[in-house]
């Protein structure tokens, strides 16, 4: 992950810099880790809920993918490399990746836990993203923030008999 700042001065001491931007790259590979397994979820749910989760879970994976970008570019903004690579994703992200095919509600239940997985990864950046006075990833972290956790409410909803 980031090993070294290049000097610049946008008012964060490089060592919050650095610690910001490896948090970051946390997020970054459990919001990719979500993405790709959601996407997989889309492309293989069968069964009577079909439709109606194959479309939710074509939204989430968008929504997941539009999100990517806009993580990495602040790591980039930080003056760090954004990780990348299925490896390297593997290694620094909270998430599981399934096991086959799980059952449809099985399915839900994976990205419930993985948005969560997420949301308890964005808290531990946004301390440190508040104690250097990083309000552009505290705002960033804010509203993944906010994502996460409406999304792993709506499909704890769907699990409620």
């Amino acid at each position: 992950m980031a090993t070294a700042a290049p000097a610049i001065d946008i008012g964060i001491p490089e060592a919050q810099r650095l610690e910001i931007a490896t948090g970051l790259g946390r997020v970054l590979a459990d919001s990719t880790v979500l993405y790709a397994k959601t996407h997989g979820f889309h492309w293989n749910v069968t069964g009577p809920m079909f439709n109606t989760l194959h479309l939710m879970f074509m939204g989430q994976y968008t929504e997941l993918w539009n999100a990517l970008d806009a993580i990495a570019e602040r790591i980039r903004a930080l003056g760090c490399p954004a990780p990348f690579g299925g490896a390297t994703y593997g290694q620094l992200s909270s998430i599981a990746e399934s096991q086959g095919i799980p059952a449809a509600l099985e399915m839900v239940r994976e990205l419930v836990l993985g948005h969560e997985a997420v949301a308890r990864t964005i808290r531990g950046v946004m301390v440190t993203a508040d104690g250097a006075n990083d309000q552009p990833t505290a705002d960033l972290l804010t509203q993944r923030l906010q994502i996460h956790e409406k999304t792993a409410w709506m499909l704890r909803s769907l699990l409620e008999a």
